[in-house]
């Protein structure tokens, strides 16, 4: 028997199923929900407001701004819906079997807890948990994008620790240390059929073709990466403040392994060969991953003691994601998924109105770019640019206490897939959204 080719082999099993994206709720598999009072005004000059202890990750500098311990925990529910509404074909051109796939989003809780301590001195430090990057989403079995996307999970954790200082009483600057925890979890099915049908020594095997010999491929990974960030904090006036920040790349070099589910008849053809190394083995594998860096410039105006204005850019670097290249234990060679990304610039408005003592309503609006492109969309992104509509409100406890609360509705224009893989092919478009409802509280004391 001829031997099979390595490079049809690793495309069909492992390449695509280490696509690191997301249906997310920023532009990628970006997480912005890290602050529900921000979250409210579309995260409208997150780099530069007050009185939100999620600072400590957003800008590090705007510490020096509050006094004494301010603790603050964050939880954003995020109700994810993608659905599909295109159509499929094996490599035989044949429509695919299999329904649409079902609804892949899902309800997601999203927590963030924070600290900031500021001294008398002009001093401040901060510590934060939050989740910058992330994705939950899941296709029902036997779907006609089956080849290309199962389940998708992926959960990026950081620890960050943050100090401030004045450096005149209009200007400071922070710095800050990320510890950050990558785990990942992805899966898809495999054609063994075409497969073997791409082989004239295994063709005439009567489930040598596309899909009669599915099996499936889950691989799992994780690693703890390092980070920095860097802001600065200007007041030119006592109602205009600008803020700017950087978030650093952060590499991870994950290490996992691949868990193969294979026909009986189709192991026993590879068996039965004497010219080929053991395939679709379970063993370890590593990926390396970037996740990109982060500028962000944000500006508040207090035009009175009621009314506020606020906007925010910035540019997430994406370009730092051009492939996932895996690399086997097993002798197999590496497997690569090109992604090609592009940077993005997210830019928001919103406003804020103090009603009463106890009652402040905000708003927003933002425009949020993808990464992706048409030619590289699969199911696991089938992401475009989205518009953000964003509302939310303060309401003040105590002199100690705040609750927000927030809500968001994000739609994005159009989005859609034309892939081919290893002879099959998905192609339409999808009916997504996705609405965040978020809580927070904040205590002084």
């Amino acid at each position: 028997m001829r031997t099979i080719p390595h490079v049809t082999v690793l495309a069909l099993g492992i390449a695509g199923a280490m696509a690191f994206a997301s249906h997310a709720h920023a532009a990628g598999f970006q997480l912005k929900e890290n602050s529900v009072k921000s979250m409210g005004s579309a995260f409208a000059g997150t780099a530069a407001k007050t009185g939100d202890s999620s600072v400590v990750a957003n800008n590090p500098a705007v510490m020096t701004q509050f006094e004494g311990n301010t603790f603050q925990i964050d939880v954003t529910a995020i109700d994810l819906s993608y659905e599909f509404e295109g159509t499929a074909t094996d490599a035989f051109g044949r429509p695919m079997t299999g329904g649409n796939g079902g609804d892949a989003g899902d309800i997601t809780p999203v927590p963030a807890m924070s600290y900031i301590r500021k001294f008398d001195n002009g001093v401040a430090f901060g510590a934060m948990v939050s989740a910058p990057f992330g994705l939950k989403t899941e296709y029902e079995d036997g779907w006609v994008g089956r080849y290309f996307a199962h389940t998708s999970d992926v959960q990026i954790v950081d620890l960050t620790l943050s100090g401030a200082i004045d450096i005149t009483d209009r200007f400071s600057v922070g710095l800050g240390a990320i510890v950050s925890r990558a785990d990942v979890t992805l899966s898809r099915s495999v054609d063994f059929g075409t497969l073997l049908y791409s082989n004239p020594a295994t063709r005439p095997l009567p489930f040598a073709q596309p899909q009669a010999a599915d099996g499936f491929v889950e691989v799992g990974g994780d690693d703890n990466g390092l980070g920095w960030l860097v802001g600065a904090h200007f007041r030119p006036t006592d109602n205009v403040a600008i803020g700017v920040s950087y978030r650093s790349e952060i590499d991870y070099e994950l290490r996992g392994t691949a868990d193969w589910t294979v026909p009986g008849n189709v192991a026993a053809v590879f068996g039965a060969s004497p010219f080929t190394a053991p395939l679709f083995q379970d063993g370890n594998v590593s990926a390396n991953l970037t996740t990109p860096s982060i500028l962000s410039v944000g500006a508040t105006w207090q035009l009175n003691e009621r009314f506020a204005l606020s906007a925010s850019w910035a540019e997430t670097g994406w370009e730092s994601l051009r492939e996932v290249r895996i690399d086997f234990d097993n002798p197999d060679p590496d497997a690569v998924e090109p992604f090609e990304w592009d940077d993005t610039s997210f830019v928001s408005i919103g406003a804020e109105y103090k009603l009463n003592d106890s009652w402040t309503l905000r708003g927003g609006i933002a425009d949020d770019q993808t990464p992706t492109s048409l030619v590289h969309r699969t199911p696991r992104l089938p992401d475009d640019d989205r518009r953000w509509y964003s509302v939310g409100a303060t309401w003040m406890v105590s002199d100690a206490l705040d609750v927000n609360f927030g809500f968001t509705h994000i739609k994005p224009d159009d989005p859609k897939v034309a892939i081919t893989s290893s002879g099959s092919r998905i192609a339409g478009p999808y009916d997504g959204s996705a609405n965040l409802y978020g809580v927070s509280a904040q205590y002084r004391f």
